[in-house]
């Protein structure tokens, strides 16, 4: 007798190459349009599925949780964050819980870059005259920017992407600056010429780029706050492809508005899609909707670790990118 297939239930609209697979080896429901699920669609799919496959924007609680049915056994993440899932409740209602970590670490590290260049180097406001027809030619001292070769970055958090900034940093032949829960081993540093601070506010204060590269914990959530954001030189700048819970985005924009620090390069937002609409206003920000990890080659790859995760599990046996409390 064949195996009964197992339910999955995909919460958002994936790359058709992922869908296929997912079709050929479950019994899949995928979603038809690209909005995220309510809260009620949620509750009914955990009542019914044997595995959820949710996205960053499905807010899956304790409350939600609560309300599964005896089926749901695996909630397998597409995505490398998991502060949107309470893992411990899960866990406490025999739920597994994966993710799908290390896939996207080039994509979020050549978008830091990216934005660290545009900021610096004044791109937008030069994209803007020029949408604008009000380009009157070359000039000796129009938008002027500032070389990154030299610079000292400051890196907020030196796990896979961190690393992964640090030597794109030191191919532009920036000075390599880091904070972590944890001092990196010794080899890395070395590899990396890499200093490392044990105090951040010594480090924020000292840096002319900030990059942030942690995840959102309730330890980081507004690490870089009012007061440690006065530290910051006045022609700093600071960009975030991580988490933005991990910024005080209204100190930021006031300091930004009163050129307390010099720019900012934003790809996540503190209140998701709710962005302080003064930040839209400002010439020395750059802002983007969240595509630090929106390469087709990266989505697919997640796809992949999803699926891997979801058969291992219906094979027997532990989820390899499982997810257990401790680990955040």
């Amino acid at each position: 007798m064949s195996k009964k297939r197992l339910s999955v239930v995909v919460t958002r609209r994936l790359p058709d190459v992922v869908e296929t697979r997912l079709s050929e080896l479950f019994n899949v429901t995928l979603r038809e349009g690209d909005a995220p699920m309510t809260r009620a669609e949620l509750g009914e799919a955990m009542k019914n599925a044997d595995v959820l496959v949710p996205t960053v924007t499905d807010e899956i609680d304790a409350a939600l949780i609560g309300q599964a049915g005896e089926r749901l056994k695996l909630i397998a993440n597409y995505g490398a964050g998991v502060d949107h899932i309470d893992v411990a409740t899960a866990r406490q209602r025999g739920i597994l819980v994966s993710n799908t970590p290390g896939v996207l670490t080039d994509d979020t590290a050549d978008m830091t870059m990216a934005l660290i260049l545009a900021v610096t180097r004044r791109m937008p406001e030069g994209m803007a005259v020029m949408q604008a027809g009000n380009w009157a030619g070359w000039a000796p001292t129009a938008l002027l920017g500032g070389r990154v070769s030299g610079r000292r970055l400051g890196i907020l958090g030196m796990g896979r992407i961190g690393q992964a900034v640090a030597r794109r940093a030191q191919a532009f032949g920036m000075q390599v600056h880091y904070h972590n829960r944890k001092r990196v081993h010794a080899e890395t540093e070395q590899k990396l010429e890499a200093t490392y601070w044990e105090s951040l506010d010594q480090m924020v204060a000292r840096m002319d780029v900030i990059s942030i590269n942690c995840p959102h914990t309730p330890s980081t959530f507004h690490l870089m706050n009012a007061r440690r954001l006065k530290l910051m030189k006045p022609d700093a700048v600071i960009v975030n492809t991580s988490r933005g819970e991990v910024i005080d985005e209204n100190a930021l924009t006031r300091m930004l508005r009163a050129g307390e620090i010099k720019g900012a390069g934003l790809d996540v937002y503190e209140h998701g899609t709710e962005i302080n609409p003064r930040l839209r206003t400002l010439d020395n920000v750059v802002l983007l909707p969240h595509m630090g990890s929106a390469t087709l080659e990266g989505r697919i790859e997640m796809g992949e670790k999803v699926i891997i995760n979801i058969k291992t599990f219906d094979d027997g046996h532990r989820p390899p990118d499982q997810v257990v409390p401790s680990m955040l």
